[in-house]
């Protein structure tokens, strides 16, 4: 009997037959008391009862699945005589059950560097109908073609693996639906929630965007020479940069608001002809384990100032000669070099 069946609906039952004549053959029906069914005897042409089971309540196969009852027919002999045969009763799933999650929302926090095919979370719904009606399958919902591109769902085990690369610089949390839907079309939703954890796999990026080249000499302790900025995507200490410069280049790093940094002349002042230039490394290093490291190239000339005099080859020239020399003769030559360059360095006597 389907489980959809209508109270008041009867189905016969086979009559027993006895070998008497008379009213020793004249049969009774009883059936076993069921609050779900009851017995109705229905009066033949030749005047024997035909016994029908009659549904008295709706029936619902996900709590009783089968009945047992017991049919007794009992002739009109003195003494009587009677038998009995069982009657099992069978209720027949109709899908009036949609699967069920176990849980309305499932979470899981992965690493963004899972490989593709990685076991993310596995959801569950299960069916209290039978048969084909109780066979499950998962789905994704109607879901970004984004979100189907990073994430795939097994139609049988509800197992949830990553399908692409996932970036927590990109996105670091998605929310998704998943449907289980059972074999007569019954269709439940769950939700998913993935949070993407942040790994170490960028390194800082080094941007100039500013440089004042050459720098003159003779600046202040505290000129601005470079403007820099140093970014690195990655969150939490992944994305936390000290920087630092290498070599003994007159040069200190000041840190500014924004993630920017001031490259200062330090407490050393410039002498061009103690160097024309300085080639700066800047290393900026974040603080993931491991650390990774970003490097920029500075080039910074050294612009000629006046400050250094004529200095002569000898502090005194001794020059004997004749009281007749004649005018014009070259007495002795003195020769003066200037260290500073161009017209700084450009010698006049007088």
């Amino acid at each position: 009997i389907g489980e959809w069946t209508l109270p008041g609906v009867r189905f016969p039952l086979e009559t027993a037959r006895d070998a008497d004549v008379g009213r020793n053959s004249f049969l009774t029906y009883q059936l076993t008391s069921n609050p779900f069914f009851s017995l109705s005897l229905k009066e033949s042409p030749d005047g024997s009862n035909q016994p029908e089971l009659v549904l008295e309540r709706a029936l619902d196969r996900e709590k009783q699945s089968s009945f047992e009852l017991v049919l007794t027919a009992t002739d009109g002999g003195d003494p009587a005589r009677s038998g009995t045969v069982q009657v099992r009763v069978n209720v027949t799933d109709l899908n009036d059950n949609p699967p069920v999650f176990s849980k309305s929302v499932y979470e899981a926090r992965v690493a963004e560097n899972l490989p593709a095919g990685s076991l993310v979370l596995r959801i569950q719904a299960t069916d209290a109908d039978a048969g084909t009606n109780g066979r499950v399958s998962y789905f994704l919902g109607n879901v970004p073609d984004a979100v189907g591109a990073l994430f795939a769902v097994d139609s049988e085990s509800g197992e949830v693996r990553t399908a692409g690369p996932l970036d927590f610089e990109e996105k670091n949390k998605y929310i998704f639906g998943l449907e289980a839907r059972d074999g007569g079309g019954l269709v439940s939703h769950c939700k998913v929630q993935i949070d993407i954890t942040d790994e170490n796999d960028n390194a800082p990026d080094i941007t100039v965007l500013s440089l004042s080249s050459p720098v003159p000499e003779d600046a202040p302790i505290g000129t601005v020479v470079a403007l820099l900025n140093v970014d690195d995507p990655d969150s939490g200490e992944n994305g936390q940069v000290s920087c630092e410069l290498s070599g003994e280049a007159p040069l200190s790093i000041v840190a500014s608001s924004g993630g920017s940094y001031k490259v200062l002349v330090l407490a050393k002042a410039l002498d061009r002809e103690e160097a024309a230039f300085h080639e700066l490394v800047l290393r900026a290093i974040d603080g993931g384990d491991p650390a990774r490291t970003g490097t920029a190239r500075i080039r910074v000339t050294v612009l000629d100032a006046n400050d250094n005099a004529p200095v002569f080859s000898q502090a005194e020239y001794t020059v004997r000669v004749p009281e007749d020399v004649p005018m014009g003769s070259i007495l002795v030559t003195v020769t003066a070099t200037d260290t500073d360059e161009g017209l700084y360095g450009h010698v006049k006597y007088s």
